[in-house]
């Protein structure tokens, strides 16, 4: 009697056991696929200390956006008059109202108003299902910044031709950058002895293998009867001290795919001692 009470006993405890490790199981597996608000928080913006985007649309590069667009080829076409697949169209999409078209939009992506800008584009891309809950678009998204200012330069490309976002001026109370460079005009003059075997910078001045250069500070990336190429034709912005830094620090990665032959800039100080000098040429 006394081992039949002892086995009844022992399989009763078992059972509690297994019942205590089934539960904690069971409320691991189910917080394991439990989303926490925050990571639609994060999904909707930069993370502290992150660069921001508006930077790195400025020195984006064409060319590697238009390597990202193949992971989203599969759904969508980006050429003028192309088809819808999976996905809309998507020439000149920047600019263009959200879920406008014929194409069947979810009603979640009806309701979200406003327009493909720069900023929600990149909230789209870091995750669409974050951006609108609800939407048909199965595409995980973009987590590298670079990668997504990429895709959204070229996607510019394609028929919109945005002008591109300021970048935005550091918050007060944020470390202190280091001292911009601050540039000499007579030592910019003799730098661009480099640039005169194919500028001219004379107001009135003719063109040659490039364009001439009276007044570029604050002009139209582009803008102007030059040839340029088609890569410059899609960058968008003005020329200011920032994308004036950028194009002769690397016209390469600043416009991939421009016809500028001309090799990199790498010193700072020559770069700012050039564009103090393009700022007297007007």
């Amino acid at each position: 009697m006394a081992d039949r009470f002892n086995t009844i006993a022992g399989w009763t405890l078992f059972s509690g056991v297994v019942a205590l490790g089934l539960s904690s199981l069971s409320a691991h597996y189910f917080q394991a696929g439990k989303v926490e608000p925050v990571a639609e928080e994060e999904a909707e913006g930069p993370k502290k200390d992150e660069v921001p985007i508006e930077a790195l649309l400025a020195s984006a590069d064409m060319a590697k956006g238009e390597a990202s667009f193949k992971k989203c080829a599969s759904c969508h076409t980006g050429d003028q008059g192309g088809a819808d697949g999976l996905g809309p169209n998507l020439f000149a999409i920047m600019g263009k109202g959200m879920a406008g078209g014929s194409f069947a939009y979810s009603d979640a992506l009806k309701g979200k108003g406003g327009s493909w800008d720069w900023a929600s584009m990149n909230s789209w891309l870091i995750s669409p299902s974050a951006f609108v809950p609800g939407t048909k678009m199965s595409f995980a998204g973009i987590s590298d910044p670079q990668e997504r200012a990429n895709l959204m330069v070229y996607l510019n490309s394609k028929g919109s031709n945005l002008a591109l976002p300021p970048v935005p001026e550091k918050k007060e109370g944020a470390a202190p950058e280091a001292a911009a460079v601050v540039g000499d005009a007579a030592k910019g003059q003799k730098s661009f002895a480099k640039c005169a075997s194919c500028h001219t910078v004379t107001p009135g001045g003719a063109e040659g293998i490039g364009p001439n250069l009276a007044g570029i500070v604050g002009k139209g990336v582009a803008a102007g009867s030059f040839a340029y190429s088609d890569s410059l034709k899609g960058k968008g912005g003005t020329w200011d001290e920032a994308t004036l830094n950028a194009w002769l620090e690397s016209p390469g990665k600043f416009a991939a795919g421009n016809k500028m032959a001309f090799a990199d800039m790498p010193d700072a100080q020559e770069r700012a001692n050039i564009i103090e000098y393009l700022k007297t040429a007007k």
